[in-house]
């Protein structure tokens, strides 16, 4: 074999080599020559899945070509799916390596060829070929296929490591069969650090080979693989890993697995630098274009020139890698469902956009909001690869704006604190941890630019210091979480009543304006301090101080930014803070006559005309607002589709007199929307499907939130206005129109222009734009009171999650329709999987419309083809037992007998077949019948005359055989079902014994 490669390598290299250009190998050249290789060795090319697992909990991303088949590899897979026939796949996947145990994201810039987003070109072997054909095909796809120079390839092998592998023997047999292909100089063992891969804490995983590249070549580099060179110009660059999947690590070690698989990673932009003639992965035509659109969007004078370390001046070239990777990594988890938030992945696309944000104001000079401007280009490059790219690209952009807008309001803030703070240290101190902690929590600055910012000036941040206030912080929370519980537990009433309103009535209203302002830290007064009905010196709850032996306290503030939970919105949480430290974790905020209460554990003293500072969970708030605006659009959506809109409820009311369709009640929180609407029917698939339709359509139009406080009666004049019945409005009253000017609305409130807005009065906090919403999906709908029903919906990742949901949902109904039906087994299996659908469709979170279409494609199916083949099986069943009962009854005409027949456990067909033939052809003879079906075995007997012989013993003798069964029955006639099945022969045997022991 390793002759005929030389062979055809020394070939190629007399024949005409393909130039090492981007002109020579575009990437779509790339990425199809290394998958038409595979699939003429007869692997499948199966599609890159989601970067994000929405439904793997171990993992934050996909980081590895491999995530997807982790289920084959474990062999957990549902043999009922698609993927679960694959022998070989080869494909390019989508990788982000941004978080967890793989997280390149401090690397990033620093070098030339680390990337949080990445592709892994990829070949799979399950259970099918091993290590001797998957270094054998390796060597040839890089040596023939991609032309490489055989002499500049170094390989490596596990070398044994038994501290991080123990039990695990050093991989001898993957180092014999490379000698077949490279000098033995060339092959290095390493430890499980290099050559033991493993997809993150638990999960598949094995010794693994890799593959690496001398750029230079014409030495002996041996002693620079695996050295992660920053400059990798003069170093040697790992290109293929082959993955020998042998084992799966859970919390109590490594465990082999019951089959061998490969999984192969080759780094496409590594490869595409050194088949395209570059000496960086940033240099090659994945990156250029990006390059080139970021120096137009931030109007930086210098282009892109490839430096690193010192020779980078200024940290130009170091901040377009950042941006243009981030940009990659940001745009495909987006398009693949998620956002950046303050939890999990989402925290982790966060400070993967202020990273890229930072370096790109700060170093290249960039105007606020540059970052999604770069989105169209990258769409350009990577769309014909990735087509959800272009399909989410306006989502994406969206998403981006939003975020940075949100950040840029804190970095002038972020950059004053750390100056100010930088200005009291002294020679040689490190910035403070508990300080970066500070920029971190308050201020959305995540380590790495505080980092930053200090390594500019020459200092270190004293990190342990930061990871023991953070750790500080959380076991402080913990406190706080345990102490309202125990509050709780005690009773404590921290309610407002009138004895409660009357002690602070001389107090002035608190001032809540400022709820309506994001991203602020308002000063404000403790005007009065409450620990729950009955306490204090007077009863009344009022006290002048606490302290932290108090479980929970609710402080009323002369002025706040947080939002009282009212008109269906749940509460602000956050805390109050007295200089920049927490004084009270709020996590309950209500308004009595005007006083708003902030309710929570306090972590200090505290007393009456104390200031602090409000700071709210702005993060948290930002998941209510877009369920709270999208409340308002689906109150609008429904008019739309059940009356025709404001014209068609109108003429409604004529014919009905009553206002149908009008809204009964809401509740938004960080989680779902609820909205209760007065309709006296179900809504149909249809309905539903057309509401959330234009509820999504208003979010990816990106319409204007305006609000503005206006004269109720004004308000009210509004034709186009929608506001609940019998509600109590303030005056004036805040108008929250989507789409439309406020003012423009109510100075010509009878305009027909308005029909077609959402226009309602509220007093929440809402989006800026309906884009923020990013997405929307409609959960439930069912009725809660005659003529009421209620619809939950939510929106942004949950709602991509719900829509993911339901078209893999979809595709599984897809995958059971074309099994086929023409065996009993195999009518079995389709019958189990039909059951196993229903139920978990039911659980499902996806669409109400996407899950009455699944329900009714199930009962089509089962009432159609499955019932056919259902007739059709019970027939053929019923014609093989008539036959057994006649062989029964021609061998048993007096005797007793008992004999397995397989029926399907159908008592019915039972006493058919026994009337009919065994009572009419062999009625002297007593029969006792075991029939196995559907995960049980029926025992059903039948005693003639004269037999001594209890039926109902007899079964039981049966049944007790195999572990007793539940049933009744008379002394000539009794049946009875053991579930769980069991040794139908051993049941037999019984009965028979049975029998012949009562002498029959």
């Amino acid at each position: 074999m390793a002759s005929q490669l030389e062979a055809k390598t020394k070939a190629m290299k007399i024949g005409e080599r393909i130039p090492n250009t981007p002109e020579g190998w575009p990437q779509a050249k790339i990425r199809s020559t290394f998958v038409e290789y595979f699939q003429r060795h007869a692997h499948t090319h199966w599609p890159s899945s989601s970067v994000v697992p929405h439904d793997d909990p171990t993992l934050l991303f996909a980081n590895a070509g491999m995530n997807q088949y982790k289920s084959i590899f474990l062999g957990t897979i549902d043999p009922k799916t698609k993927m679960a026939s694959l022998k070989r796949a080869c494909n390019s996947q989508k990788c982000i390596r941004a978080g967890g145990k793989h997280n390149d994201l401090d690397d990033v810039g620093k070098d030339l060829y680390h990337h949080t987003f990445f592709e892994m070109l990829g070949n799979w072997s399950f259970g099918d070929y091993f290590k001797e054909e998957a270094i054998r095909m390796a060597w040839e796809c890089l040596t023939v296929e991609f032309q490489l120079d055989p002499e500049r390839l170094y390989v490596t092998y596990f070398g044994g490591d038994d501290l991080k592998a123990p039990g695990v023997p050093p991989d001898e047999e993957t180092k014999r069969i490379w000698l077949k292909y490279v000098p033995a100089s060339r092959i290095l063992p390493f430890d499980a650090g290099d050559n033991f891969w493993e997809m993150g804490d638990v999960g598949p995983c094995g010794p693994c080979t890799e593959i690496h590249y001398d750029r230079i070549g014409g030495r002996d580099a041996a002693s620079l693989v695996n050295m992660d060179d920053p400059d990798a110009r003069s170093g040697v660059l790992e290109i293929w890993n082959n993955v020998f999947i042998q084992y799966n690590r859970d919390r109590h070690g490594l465990k082999t697995l019951p089959a061998q698989h490969v999984d192969t990673g080759m780094g496409f932009e590594r490869l595409a630098s050194i088949l395209q003639g570059k000496m960086s992965n940033y240099d090659t035509d994945v990156f250029t274009p990006l390059f080139d659109e970021i120096q137009k969007v931030s109007g930086q004078s210098k282009p892109y020139t490839g430096k690193i370390g010192e020779e980078d001046k200024g940290t130009i070239d170091m901040a377009y890698r950042v941006v243009a990777d981030h940009v990659r990594t940001l745009s495909f988890a987006i398009a693949d469902g998620a956002v950046p938030d303050a939890l999990g992945r989402g925290y982790v696309l966060r400070r993967v956009l202020r990273r890229a944000v930072w370096y790109g104001q700060h170093f290249l000079g960039a105007p606020k909001g540059f970052v999604f401007k770069i989105v169209p280009r990258l769409c350009e490059v990577l769309g014909d690869a990735f087509p959800e790219l272009r399909r989410a690209q306006s989502t994406i952009m969206a998403v981006l704006e939003g975020e940075e807008r949100d950040f840029n309001r804190t970095i002038d803030k972020g950059a004053r604190f750390f100056q100010k703070r930088v200005s009291t240290l002294g020679k040689g101190e490190p910035f403070p941890g508990k300080d970066a902690f500070h920029l971190s929590g308050s201020l959305g600055f995540p380590l790495d630019l505080t980092e930053i910012m200090a390594e500019e000036i020459g200092l270190k941040v004293d990190t342990e210091g930061y990871h023991a206030a953070l750790k500080e912080e959380q076991d402080r929370n913990a406190a706080a979480v345990a102490k309202r519980k125990a509050a709780r537990s005690a009773g404590a009433d921290m309610t407002f009543a009138a004895e409660q309103t009357s002690a602070i009535a001389h107090l002035a209203k608190t001032d809540d304006a400022a709820k309506y302002v994001w991203n602020e830290r308002p000063d404000a007064r403790i005007v009065a301090l409450f620990v729950g009905r009955g306490g204090g010196p007077k009863g009344d709850g009022f006290v002048d101080s606490v302290d932290a032996s108090c479980q929970v306290a609710g402080a009323v503030l002369d002025a706040t930014s947080f939002y009282a939970e009212m008109g269906g919105q749940t509460f602000d949480t956050g805390t109050l803070l007295i200089d920049d430290a927490s004084v009270l974790q709020v996590d309950d905020v209500q308004v009595y006559a005007g006083y708003i209460v902030h309710v929570g554990a306090p972590s200090t003293t505290l007393r009456v005309g104390d200031s602090v500072q409000c700071a709210v969970d702005y993060d948290r708030r930002q998941r209510v607002a877009p369920n709270h605006t999208m409340t308002h659009v689906l109150n609008f959506a429904l008019r739309e589709v059940l009356l025709g809109g404001l014209e068609g409820a109108k003429e409604d009311h004529k014919k009905t007199g009553v206002d149908r369709c009008v809204q009964r009640g809401s509740h938004v929180d960080d989680e779902r929307l609820r909205f209760d609407v007065a309709w006296d029917a179900p809504l149909t698939q249809e309905q539903l499907s057309q509401v959330e339709k234009i509820c999504a359509d208003i979010v990816d139009n990106a319409l204007s939130v305006d609000a503005v406080e206006t004269p109720l009666d004004k308000a009210m004049d509004v034709e186009a206005l929608r506001a609940m019945k019998g509600e109590a409005y303030p005056d004036p009253v805040r108008v929250v129109a989507i789409g439309g000017s406020v003012q423009k609305i109510t100075s010509s409130p009878s305009s027909k222009d308005w029909s077609s807005l959402s226009v309602e009065l509220c007093g929440g906090t809402h989006l800026r734009n309906t884009k923020d919403a990013v997405g929307f999906a409609l959960l439930e709908e069912q009725g809660i009171a005659k003529g009421v029903r209620r619809l939950v919906a939510c929106t942004r990742e949950k709602a991509a999650s719900a829509h993911a949901c339901a078209r893999d949902f979809r595709e599984r109904i897809v995958a059971f329709e074309s099994m086929p039906l023409d065996t009993s087994e195999a009518f079995a299996k389709a019958e189990e999987t039909l059951k196993l659908l229903k139920v978990e469709v039911n659980a499902a979170v996806m669409p109400q419309h996407q899950k009455m279409f699944c329900r009714e494609a199930l009962n089509s199916h089962s009432s159609g083809p499955m019932k056919a083949a259902r007739k059709k099986a019970e027939k053929a069943q019923a014609d093989a037992a008539s036959g057994a009962f006649e062989a029964l009854a021609s061998s048993n005409t007096d005797g007793a007998v008992a004999a397995r027949v397989d029926f399907g456990c159908d008592a019915k067909l039972w006493q058919k077949l026994q009337k009919s033939i065994l009572a009419k052809k062999a009625p002297g003879g007593s029969f006792l019948v075991c029939s196995s079906g559907s995960g049980k075995v029926g025992v059903y007997a039948c005693v003639a005359k004269g037999h001594s012989i209890d039926a109902r013993e007899w079964c039981a003798a049966a049944a007790d055989a195999i572990g007793g069964g539940k049933g009744g029955g008379k002394e000539k006639a009794a049946n009875m079902v053991v579930l769980g099945g069991g040794d139908v022969d051993a049941a037999v045997a019984a009965a028979q014994a049975f029998a012949k022991g009562k002498g029959l």
